[in-house]
């Protein structure tokens, strides 16, 4: 029996809208993916270790650190700008505190500018890759390790690149599950 009328166009929308929920919830995990491998948007590259040349000519990198709203963190680069030779392996270091009196989880967004630099900017290991937790008053500080690929200096546009800056953002996410017990335990506590 074929549908008519109402109910097909009812059974039209409703297949349209889920095809375009379900693209939609697929463009997040896919945009991240398509961001990390191209450098698109300034998002850094990650690699397991640098194995490239080391250039006489230097680059100056920037650090920036940022809270989103509410995030309850203090939150900054312990140094904000250093000079390394292209190729070479940086170490920086962010420092976080968490001046409340329950533990507090956080994620950090990055990206890079200028965006043509993104594709050169690699991470070896970073505090970003990992969801973060820090108790009540705890002060931490989390390193970056990078590099910049040699490849810059022949980039159309990378090529005039002399100074990246690498910027972070803070985000508060849910406390994992052990966190979260040990979280609801205080606050009986208090109560």
């Amino acid at each position: 029996m074929a549908m008519s009328g109402p109910a097909k166009t009812v059974a039209q929308t409703v297949s349209v809208v889920l095809l375009m929920g379900g693209l939609a919830w697929a463009s997040v995990p896919f945009y991240n993916w398509f961001c990390k491998v191209t450098g698109f948007g300034g998002t850094p590259g990650q690699v397991s270790a640098n194995a490239g040349d080391v250039l006489d000519q230097t680059i100056k990198v920037r650090f920036d650190g940022s809270l989103n709203q509410g995030m309850p963190w203090q939150f900054k680069p312990a140094v904000t700008e250093m000079e390394l030779r292209i190729g070479e392996t940086g170490l920086a270091f962010y420092e976080a505190y968490n001046p409340t009196d329950k533990p507090v989880a956080g994620q950090a967004s990055y990206n890079v500018t200028p965006y043509s630099a993104g594709p050169f900017f690699e991470k070896i290991e970073c505090f970003c890759f990992t969801e973060q937790v820090l108790a009540p008053g705890e002060r931490v500080q989390m390193p970056v390790s990078f590099f910049v690929d040699p490849e810059i200096v022949t980039d159309l546009d990378g090529k005039y690149v002399h100074t990246i800056t690498l910027s972070y953002t803070f985000y508060e996410i849910d406390l994992p599950e052990g966190y979260a017990a040990l979280d609801q335990g205080s606050q009986t506590n208090l109560n």
